[in-house]
């Protein structure tokens, strides 16, 4: 249940303005060209796709950031992009959203992540990856480490955002969490599976069902499943709080002692999962970098990742839409 009163759910966004949050993760570029069908390519048996617009999009941890900015809040993205098109693509739509891009790093050795749907006749068509998985090289993971120091003493909180596209290396997360550490700052986590245990110490760190499923090779069927990896995730990581998302089933946080609560989804038409992950972790860190408590936080993140299910595509959360939701929960 959510412990706010009305007056307080109103003045969330004044809570939430101009939180300062670093994000270091995996920055990633959605494209979209839709078209029309209308004949065979002659030279192999696959659709002529006739392209009719274009757009990009934050993904990955660029989403993160944007769900930071449109809660009112003061992202600094750390990470990776190349020097080609889709990385002055990426620094575009960073002026347009007016968010800082001083963190970032420019590689002429790896190219933006980037990934490229396809949609004709309303279907989608195919979807094109272009990016390198490897880790970032030894130079590049001090670059990291010393963008995140420059700024860590202006900061609210850090969230590391890892796809596994290489920036979260072993050495920047330790590095990173051992410095923010330092300064007592928040630091939530949204892992995968590579590097999975090497987050060690943080504030909140929230797998998902199946990447808690894969790190410890078992199905998580049963509310004993549930309490079994939540334990298992306290006791190795040493984490103040352990969130795992568990999709249609809500949400499990368990905290240093090993009390669970579980946190019930509401009901909705879901008309598309994809962003709900990163609004969750976004919308987790403003709501615990503006000193609300971790279970209202909870809470909180629920509402907004049920609410951007709602919508088509991978949008931001919409602050004025969670009050209101939030309101409706008190009547």
């Amino acid at each position: 249940m959510l412990h706010f009163e009305k007056n307080e759910i109103l003045n969330l966004k004044s809570k939430f303005e101009n939180k300062k949050i670093a994000v270091i993760g995996d920055m990633m570029l959605d494209g979209y060209y839709w078209g029309d069908v209308k004949r065979i390519s002659p030279e192999a048996p696959v659709p002529v796709v006739e392209i009719e617009k274009e757009f990009f999009r934050f993904g990955g941890a660029a989403n993160v950031i944007l769900n930071i900015k449109s809660l009112g809040g003061i992202p600094y993205p750390i990470g990776i992009i190349g020097d080609d098109q889709e990385g002055t693509i990426f620094k575009r739509l960073l002026d347009e959203y007016d968010i800082d891009s001083s963190g970032l790093i420019v590689s002429t050795e790896r190219p933006t992540t980037v990934k490229i749907r396809v949609i004709a006749n309303k279907q989608h068509i195919v979807r094109i990856d272009k990016e390198v998985k490897d880790n970032i090289n030894a130079d590049l993971e001090l670059q990291v480490i010393e963008k995140f120091n420059s700024i860590l003493s202006e900061l609210d909180a850090v969230i590391l955002e890892d796809y596994n596209k290489g920036v979260l290396t072993e050495y920047v997360i330790t590095e990173s969490i051992k410095s923010a550490n330092k300064e007592n700052k928040i630091i939530a986590v949204d892992p995968k599976f590579i590097n999975f245990f090497s987050y060690e110490n943080v504030t909140v760190f929230k797998p998902n069902k199946k990447e808690s499923e894969d790190a410890f090779n078992m199905r998580i069927v049963t509310d004993d499943d549930v309490k079994k990896v939540g334990s298992k995730l306290i006791q190795k990581l040493n984490a103040k709080h352990i969130l795992i998302t568990l999709g249609d089933q809500g949400l499990a946080l368990f905290n240093s002692e090993n009390k669970l609560l579980r946190i019930p989804t509401k009901a909705r038409k879901v008309a598309d999962v994809s962003g709900a992950g990163d609004t969750v972790i976004a919308t987790l860190t403003m709501a615990l970098a503006s000193g609300i408590n971790i279970s209202d936080a909870a809470y909180l993140a629920n509402f907004a990742g049920g609410l951007v299910c709602e919508e088509m595509g991978i949008v931001p959360i919409n602050p004025d839409n969670l009050i209101a939701e939030l309101l409706e929960e008190l009547v």
